[in-house]
This record gives C-alpha cells, structure tokens and sequence, in this order.
C-alpha cells in the first residue's frame, strides 16, 4: 500500500469520529453505466467508504444504468438539486462550455500518462467552472483511450461512408460527420438495444464499454485508435455540499481521492481484460490500419484547430500547459 493511500485512510479514519454524531441523512447518486462498469464499481465503493467513514452519518445509495436519470439528465439534476450527487461524462455537455471537451481534444492525450498530465492542468479552471454552475467537483476518473467498433471490416473511411454511428458527446458527434458517417446520440444504456436493431452500426468508445454490453452479438469488429480518454466525473450540487459540516466533508474528500486513486487503477488493469474478451468472444481486434490512422490524425487536425477556435484563450491555456509538462 502506498504512503498516499495510507495518509487518505487515516484522513478518513479520523474525520469518521466527529461525522459520525451529525443527524442521519441519505443522498442518491445516479450514474449513467451498468453497475459491472469499472466507473460505476468505484462510484460503489466511494459511496460505501462515505457511508462507513460517517458512521452512517451520510449514506450514499448508487443508481447505476441509468436507472434513475439518463446519462443526459443527471448533471442537471445534480445543478437543480434533484439529487445531492452524482457522475457525469462532461463532455456529453461541451455546448454549454468548450472547456467540458477538453479531455476529448483527438489525439492530445492519447495514453493514461498523458491523460493525467492534461487533467492536472485542467483542473483548476474546470473546477471554477463548475462552481459558477452550483456544483463541487470531488473526483474524475479516465475512461481507456478510445477504439472504433464496427459491423464490418474496415481499413479506411471510404469503408464507413453513411455508416450510422453511435455518438455521445460533442467530438465523437464531429468525428462521425468529418468522416462521412451519420451521427446518432445514443446514451450508454441503450447502447445494445441500438445496435441489435440497427439504429447504429458503429462507435468510438473503449473495451470496457464494449464488454460490458457484449458488442460482440452486433458488431464483428474493434480496432485500437488511442483517440482519446474522456474522464467521468462525480460532482455534488453546491447547496447540499455547503450544508455538510467540516468533519463530513473531510470524510468525503478522503474518499473522493481514494476513488480516483483506485479509478485510474481500475481504469488502466480494465482496459487490457476488456479487449481481450471482445477478442475471446469473436470479434475481430487490431490496430487501425495506416491509411485509416492517417485518415483519422487529418481529422483530429481539425478538430483541434476548431476546438481551439471556439475555447479561446482558456482552451488554449489548457493545452499549453499540457504540452510544457511533456517536456
């Protein structure tokens, strides 16, 4: 066990003691993706360490798949106060702020090492973000860097042309289109619905999603792109954060760096398992082929350059940063 967790234990240990005299209370915490999904594993896990370290103080029920609001409706439901906590992929929302795209930017963090530089970078501003809009951010967590699946075989974007494509936030919807295909906004737990009945015949996503919904009984085929790692993020409405007294928000914040220790973890040992049993249960795996990897890097160029264009110099800060620190 590393001195860093040691210390978060202890934190919460301690912090337990005073929580746990305050007046018993519960929050729900919907999440967007099955309850096997490693996001939604360590959303468990938090939940039960708040629980615990509060001495039942403050109980956290998870709603994983959806099952309580869709992947869609749970940030707002967390701003308005319908519910006091909950995780959201952010940039599902980058229409109300370019900055909630920063973790989806093609081709600018495209391995786990780089992905923690980039939110180290980005967290200040996200945060302050987040704040204007009534939420506190506790933790995020890094999906696998992001493959193509496909119902057929493909080896360049001629290959796909008017292919309908799963899509869920705003870089995955602009990819569809620079590469010729149709997007389709389709939330996490209706994934397989929509591919065993043809409302979608591809999608950029990691292994993990695919496993989880058995892809395999659709699609024939996943190939590795490294495009990139957008990160889920559990966030609490404000109001109910600033309500909690200083010993149960200790015990929180003790657990939130637990989970995105355990997260990135999680995150990381997933991906190799995951693509492995897409392999193991008939789907054909590989790389891109060059001509599609060439393909893809000329629309991540774009994609960039216009991400850039509407983040502004706040956009721009950002990727600076991340850049100085690969250095």
């Amino acid at each position: 066990m590393s001195s860093k967790v040691k210390v978060l234990l202890a934190s919460v240990a301690v912090s337990a003691v005073t929580a746990a005299s305050a007046t018993a209370e519960t929050w729900d915490m919907p999440m967007a993706y099955s309850a096997t999904n490693f996001h939604s594993a360590t959303g468990e896990v938090f939940a039960e360490c708040v629980t615990k370290g509060t001495g039942g103080a403050l109980e956290i029920k998870t709603h994983p798949g959806g099952s309580l609001y869709a992947g869609s409706e749970i940030k707002r439901a967390i701003q308005t106060g319908q519910v006091p906590i909950g995780e959201r992929l952010l940039s599902g929302h980058q229409n109300e702020n370019p900055i909630f795209g920063f973790d989806s930017v093609p081709f600018l963090a495209t391995s786990f090492e780089d992905s923690e530089k980039l939110w180290e970078v980005a967290k200040e501003p996200l945060t302050k973000i987040l704040e204007e809009q009534n939420l506190h951010l506790l933790y995020s967590v890094p999906w696998p860097a992001q493959g193509l699946y496909f119902d057929r075989e493909v080896n360049s974007l001629d290959d796909v042309k008017g292919l309908k494509f799963r899509t869920y936030n705003t870089a995955s919807a602009r990819m569809a289109e620079l590469a010729g295909m149709q997007p389709v906004q389709i939330e996490a737990a209706e994934i397989s619905q929509a591919f065993a009945t043809g409302v979608a015949q591809g999608m950029v996503s990691s292994g993990s999603t695919g496993y989880d919904r058995k892809i395999w009984e659709s699609l024939s085929h996943y190939y590795s792109a490294d495009a990139w790692l957008p990160r889920n993020y559990v966030m609490v409405n404000m109001d109910s954060w600033n309500s909690l007294d200083d010993a149960t928000k200790n015990v929180i914040n003790g657990c939130a760096a637990l989970a995105e220790y355990a997260g990135d973890w999680r995150s990381i040992q997933y991906n190799e398992f995951t693509v492995n049993e897409l392999g193991k249960n008939g789907m054909a795996t590989g790389p891109v082929s060059d001509k599609m990897a060439e393909e893809l890097r000329a629309i991540g160029e774009t994609m960039t350059a216009e991400w850039l264009e509407t983040a502004g110099d706040g956009g721009k800060a950002i990727v600076d940063a991340f850049k100085a620190s690969q250095q």
